[in-house]
């Protein structure tokens, strides 16, 4: 009998990426708004809506951020893009899950999940916000440099929700 190899990809943010003074309550309304991604992920350029209703499941974004890379002396820029469609959102259970339905980043399928938690049974004092995702490999990318950039772009996200809340409060 042959050995089963798996030829997906999956995981989960760290359970450390907590924000420490936010309550779930407040950061669930930052998470839920589908298309103001880049006011929180600093990789991301703009994030709009294609398609679809706001904040209902169908709703269909694009994603994109520019990128510059020299060789030779030559500075190429290049717009990687990817357009998701939210397939799920839960404000009582504070997640959403969405699909990345075409891109040109060497995705053939992503489902990533988000939730956020309170750390404490109370709901004071802050919370977590969890990253999960599904996907077949990417081209050109290792599974352990994929989920390095999950997790530093969600350390990044949590800093400025929490940074942005402080801010107002």
């Amino acid at each position: 009998m042959g050995h089963l190899v798996s030829l997906e990809w999956s995981g989960t943010s760290p359970p450390q990426q907590q924000l420490h003074l936010p309550t779930a309550q407040e950061v669930w309304p930052l998470v839920e708004d589908f298309c103001n991604l880049h006011k929180w992920l600093p990789t991301i350029d703009t994030c709009y809506q294609v398609d679809g209703t706001l904040g209902q499941p169908g709703m269909v974004r694009y994603v994109a951020t520019t990128t510059t890379t020299s060789s030779n002396g030559n500075e190429e820029t290049m717009i990687k893009w990817a357009k998701e469609k939210l397939l799920m959102i839960d404000p009582i259970k504070r997640c959403l899950s969405y699909e990345v339905t075409d891109n040109n980043i060497g995705m053939k399928s992503y489902v990533g999940k988000s939730t956020v938690t309170p750390i404490n049974d109370d709901g004071k004092n802050g919370c977590k916000i969890e990253w999960s995702f599904v996907c077949d490999p990417i081209e050109g990318l290792r599974f352990e440099d994929f989920l390095s950039y999950i997790e530093t772009a969600l350390q990044s996200m949590a800093k400025k929700m929490e940074d942005a809340l402080l801010s107002t409060g």
